[in-house]
């Protein structure tokens, strides 16, 4: 699998950057997720998922979108 690039990206590290760069691109959605619209979420994530060519670990990006705007 990682010789065709399939391999999931895991890695907090990696996927803590992409977070930023997502929400730095998004400031209005999150500023509805502050806003405690979590469903908002999903936009995030995808925008994870594109910049990662969708190989992040979906549920780990959400949780970590979450854990950082909880605490902004």
């Amino acid at each position: 699998m990682a010789a065709r690039g399939l391999a999931v990206v895991s890695d907090d590290g990696a996927l803590t950057v992409a977070v930023g760069e997502a929400i730095a691109a998004h400031p209005e959605v999150a500023q509805k997720i502050r806003d405690g619209k979590v469903a908002a979420a999903a936009t995030l994530v995808g925008a994870v998922m594109k910049a990662t060519r969708g190989q992040a670990d979906a549920s780990r990006v959400r949780q970590l979108i979450l854990e950082r705007l909880s605490h902004d």
